[in-house]
């Protein structure tokens, strides 16, 4: 595939992973909770979510995703076609999960922490 076509296939990945992955903040049972003490917590477990890199595991994602929809591209006669529906469907797969995973680390963290979070 082209690179401006790859290009263009990742920041439509990119933009759909992103907003199907969009979900609101971890909510937290504030009962019993000091809340200076509760933006710092939540603070320094959001420095640790923002370790997971979504943009790199979407990338790959993408090459990945490429690779088998130009193989299968090729059975039906049209691999440039195939390798890019291919590449936005791993890049948006990939960028979900990494999304979702962010999203684990930091309620891991609150709860590691003893808070007890709601969703």
């Amino acid at each position: 595939m082209k690179n401006g076509k790859m290009t263009l296939a990742m920041t439509i990945a990119t933009a759909i992973s992103y907003g199907c992955a969009s979900h609101p903040d971890p909510i937290i049972d504030m009962q019993g909770v000091d809340p200076a003490a509760m933006q710092m917590d939540w603070d320094q477990c959001k420095a640790y979510s923002d370790r997971v890199i979504v943009a790199q595991g979407t990338a790959k994602g993408a090459a990945g995703g490429a690779v088998i929809g130009a193989a299968s591209g090729a059975i039906s006669g049209n691999v440039e076609k195939g390798a890019g529906y291919g590449a936005i469907w791993g890049a948006t797969k990939s960028g979900i999960s990494g999304s979702r995973e962010k999203e684990n680390v930091f309620k891991r963290c609150m709860r590691g922490r003893g808070y007890r979070v709601l969703n």
